[in-house]
């Protein structure tokens, strides 16, 4: 749960995470010790700043603590969402930017999102993005890491986790990227998978068949071996995508994002670097579209 509440010596509105500090065998759950680890690490523009980590005194079994968060007015999903706010070219640079060093600032820290998507993205009202909800973030190291599958919201998995990899790392949260970016064109999720085999398939229809010509690493997951999918896909990225983002450069980072083996997709210091972004119209401040609507969170 989320609040919002505010300062009483200051004013100052700030976000509020209710944590449960107990899990089933009275112990402080590892997956809340994870997250407030990897929060009080990160210090960036682009990622959400925790000023506090609160236990109330009142609570007579103090099975609750609190994340303190600096305010954020709106997510990008409720941004998507309003069919009045509109995304120009220049501000879809602008959010791209911000949200790619996001990732290049905690993957230099060796740590990994794991849950990138439109609700896990906040914008201020002075048009600042900020990565958040580090739930399910995890610190890797270069060496071999064996990491559970089950991450990732469906729509946002990439294919390496769809097919139950479990030594993987920054590439998954490009994947996830590629998605958004897909989504400031589109106004809706890309590929919207009812279970993982249907979001392989989608996977498959848009971005080419899966097969160890294009990734040749694919043939040693079991479930590849074990699943239908489809054949003789051609990749239509691009294609698909011109009709929501006219922008040829554009259309070349999504499809550099949504490549199917992780070892060729392009990592965020490259696609903070790719010519989307340094082309004109160059990303324009956000703060512009955003006075004029009402929270978005």
């Amino acid at each position: 749960e989320v609040f919002k509440a505010e300062h009483r010596q200051t004013g100052k509105k700030v976000a509020v995470k209710k944590m449960l500090a107990e899990d089933a065998y009275g112990s402080f759950p590892i997956t809340a010790l994870r997250e407030i680890k990897i929060l009080q690490q990160l210090r960036h523009e682009n990622v959400v700043n925790l000023i506090e980590v609160c236990r109330p005194k009142a609570s007579p079994h103090k099975r609750s603590i609190y994340l303190v968060f600096d305010f954020c007015e709106h997510d990008l999903a409720g941004l998507l969402s309003n069919p009045c706010v509109k995304f120009r070219l220049s501000e879809i640079k602008m959010v791209m930017q911000m949200l790619l060093k996001g990732l290049y600032y905690i993957h230099r820290k060796e740590i990994f999102h794991r849950d990138l998507k439109p609700a896990n993205i906040l914008i201020t009202q002075g048009g600042v993005l900020k990565l958040a909800d580090f739930g399910l973030a995890r610190a890797f190291s270069p060496t071999k890491n064996s990491y559970t599958s089950q991450m990732v919201t469906l729509w946002y998995r990439p294919p390496e986790l769809l097919l139950g990899e479990r030594n993987y790392g920054p590439p998954i949260d490009l994947w996830s990227a590629g998605c958004v970016m897909a989504e400031l064109g589109t106004r809706s999720p890309i590929m919207q998978g009812d279970t993982e085999q249907h979001q392989l398939i989608l996977i498959s229809q848009l971005c080419g068949s899966i097969t160890p010509k294009v990734w040749p690493d694919v043939a040693k997951y079991r479930l590849y071996q074990k699943l239908c999918l489809p054949q003789d896909q051609k990749r239509k990225v691009k294609h698909c995508m011109k009709a929501y983002i006219r922008c040829c450069h554009a259309l070349d980072l999504i499809d550099k994002l949504l490549v199917l083996d992780p070892s060729q997709r392009i990592n965020s210091f490259d696609a903070l670097n790719h010519d989307f972004f340094w082309s004109d119209p160059m990303p324009s401040d956000l703060k512009n579209m955003l006075p004029t609507y009402n929270q978005s969170v």
